[in-house]
């Protein structure tokens, strides 16, 4: 698209945005589902002014970068690492259970080969934690210990997911199954999950120091934007998502974020040097928390939006009855799936029944998986219509179900002498 035409499609994206999300508010339906109705409604699905190009999807990972920055911001790992193994826990049931189901429906009862029905599995493994973390957060439960595993869960379950996906992507290719390949990006992954908020927190503190002394104003903004970017580039490039380095920048830049070597080792070298440095910095935090607020209202939306431009309703066959049929079934997989993920750790049940709600969501990733399957001639046109009305549905659903849960059972799942 040229500069100026760019420049309208940008302002009919963040403005339609913001005026479903707030008439979706005005009717007390979460915010991202009207921004995600705003996608379908400016995209190919209905008056077709906005394609999921590259620019836009540039922006949108911006968007959501961004989002998952802030999330790392204000997480605080002492209080997720009491929730101990959970999110690891939660996450793996949350890709196991999808992917089993699905393969065993597509390939037992609606009689599909092999390879589709692994695809279809995989789709069908994707939690949208972008989706996730805006209704926890506009529920005002993102603090809560269920929303503390979900995060961590969310995050882990996109780590899955590109190794579900690297395996799929490798069977398709070769015809063969390259365990090596998936162990080795899930060595980097895991060396990279260790290492980022070390080096991110190392940044962090000279970011600190030059910003003390800098003329320039915007100094603190500019420099962590620039980390956050560089820490996304980073984790794609040893095949981790995006999203990752974010969260790991984030994280190391945030109020709570610390890591003491402890009194008993005294030998170790500059022992006091490396505590000042990986100390808290809740003045920095806090500063660059309200500067970067206003980046956030302004580019997360566009990444809600182009979920629902990619959605492109018009290439469904609407009078299909294999369609539907097909849809119906993976929409249950992908629903039950998820939602048992949440009965895999001892918790309340009604503790139980929110984090099988917040793992439902689909969005993006399920979308990369049923595109990729498609422009690989993996799966046909029928198969990736249905996949396209199976995501839409798990998208909408959830923010609409954990609103009215927690509606009716949040003061009962955290009394206000509980709440953190």
């Amino acid at each position: 698209m040229d500069i100026a035409h760019g420049f309208l499609i940008i302002a009919v994206i963040i403005l339609g945005a913001r005026l479903f999300g707030e008439v979706g508010a005005r009717f007390g339906v979460p915010t991202v589902i009207g921004e995600i109705v705003a996608g379908l409604v400016l995209g190919p699905s209905l008056l077709g002014w906005v394609e999921p190009d590259a620019t836009l999807q540039f922006l949108a990972q911006g968007g959501i970068i961004m989002l998952l920055f802030e999330v790392g911001m204000d997480t605080d790992i002492h209080h997720m690492a009491k929730t101990g193994l959970k999110p690891f826990i939660v996450a793996n049931a949350g890709v196991a259970w999808p992917l089993l189901l699905g393969f065993l429906v597509s390939y037992y009862v609606l009689g599909m080969d092999l390879l589709p029905s692994l695809f279809i599995g995989g789709t069908l493994t994707a939690t949208s934690i972008g989706i996730t973390v805006r209704v926890l957060s506009e529920l005002r439960q993102r603090h809560t210990h269920e929303a503390q595993i979900v995060i961590g869960a969310a995050v882990i379950d996109d780590v899955l997911g590109v190794l579900v996906l690297a395996f799929l992507y490798h069977f398709a290719e070769s015809g063969e199954m390259s365990w090596l390949g998936t162990a080795q990006i899930a060595l980097y992954v895991f060396l990279f999950m260790l290492l980022a908020p070390v080096f991110s927190k190392l940044i962090s503190f000279i970011i600190d120091r030059f910003e003390r002394h800098s003329a320039s104003p915007g100094f603190l903004l500019t420099l962590a934007v620039g980390h956050l970017l560089l820490m996304s580039y980073l984790a794609h490039l040893i095949g981790a998502p995006e999203i990752l380095g974010a969260f790991a920048a984030g994280l190391a830049m945030g109020q709570h974020f610390r890591l003491h070597v402890p009194e008993g080792f005294a030998g170790v070298p500059f022992r006091s040097g490396i505590n000042q440095i990986m100390d808290a910095n809740p003045s920095m935090a806090g500063r660059l928390a309200d500067q970067v607020k206003p980046l956030i209202h302004t580019f997360a939306p566009i990444f809600f939006v182009m979920v629902g431009v990619s959605m492109n309703l018009r290439e469904i066959d609407w009078h299909s009855l294999f369609v539907w049929q097909m849809s119906g079934l993976l929409l249950l997989v992908s629903f039950v799936g998820k939602f048992l993920s949440g009965f895999a750790v001892r918790e309340k049940r009604l503790g139980q029944v929110a984090i099988g709600l917040a793992m439902i969501p689909r969005g993006e990733v399920g979308l990369i998986f049923a595109q990729l399957g498609f422009s690989q001639h993996i799966i046909s046109s029928t198969v990736y219509a249905a996949l396209i009305l199976v995501i839409m549905f798990s998208t909408l659903a959830p923010p609409f179900l954990l609103k009215a849960f927690y509606s009716r059972y949040g003061s009962r799942l955290h009394p206000a002498e509980e709440l953190p």
